[in-house]
């Protein structure tokens, strides 16, 4: 029997693109390549019968053009705090072969690495949120301002056919930073494009 599953919670994605990223208008990145990825915290959520809710997954990559374009490089982040059961769910989960954005992932990642077992310190506060994982992630959102007033603006992206979420507030990384011992995925996008938003998922993992 099929194993199946929901995840819910809050999404925190930066990369190298310009505010607003291109992406999500499904047009090449700001500088041709594309750096980053998302940190999903789940407050609610179980695989079968194992409990999801207080665990953090995060999906890191380099890529050398859009990201639909594949050869991508994506590194895989797992909560250390998880249990084994947890572990394996979540595993699962990035393997992009039971639902969730991490099908998408998967098709377009031509060099998979990790899991890795990290530390997960995660702030959720809209665009104020924060992240930081081990010694190797970290990120910290802020608002796009206003160039004249400097007044915080105000952005949404209400995107029903998004496969991350369906509603993205659009903001600015005031901090961005990956350092690991893969080549690719090291870099600092500090002031480039951040977003937050609510995520709720659905599948199942054949057995």
């Amino acid at each position: 029997m099929p194993t199946k599953w929901t995840a819910k919670g809050v999404l925190i994605g930066a990369c190298s693109c310009d505010w607003g990223c291109p992406c999500s208008f499904d047009a090449p990145p700001t500088k041709g390549k594309c750096e980053g990825g998302y940190v999903w915290h789940i407050t609610e959520g179980k695989f079968g019968d194992v409990p999801l809710a207080g665990l953090s997954i995060s999906w890191l990559a380099h890529s050398p053009a859009a990201l639909h374009k594949g050869n991508v490089t994506g590194l895989t982040i797992i909560d250390e705090k998880a249990s084994a059961a947890q572990r394996n769910a979540l595993a699962i989960l990035s393997q992009g072969k039971s639902g969730g954005p991490w099908v998408i992932f998967s098709a377009v990642t031509a060099f998979p690495l990790g899991p890795k077992f990290e530390s997960f310190e995660v702030v959720s506060d809209k665009l104020n949120s924060r992240v930081r994982i081990g010694n190797l992630y970290q990120v910290e959102l802020g608002p796009i301002l206003n160039p004249v007033t400097g007044d915080a603006e105000e952005i949404y992206l209400d995107k029903p056919t998004g496969f991350t979420s369906k509603r993205l507030t659009l903001g600015r990384s005031k901090t961005m930073r990956l350092k690991s011992e893969f080549n690719l995925l090291n870099y600092d996008h500090s002031g480039q494009y951040g977003e937050f938003s609510h995520f709720d998922y659905a599948g199942e993992a054949a057995s």
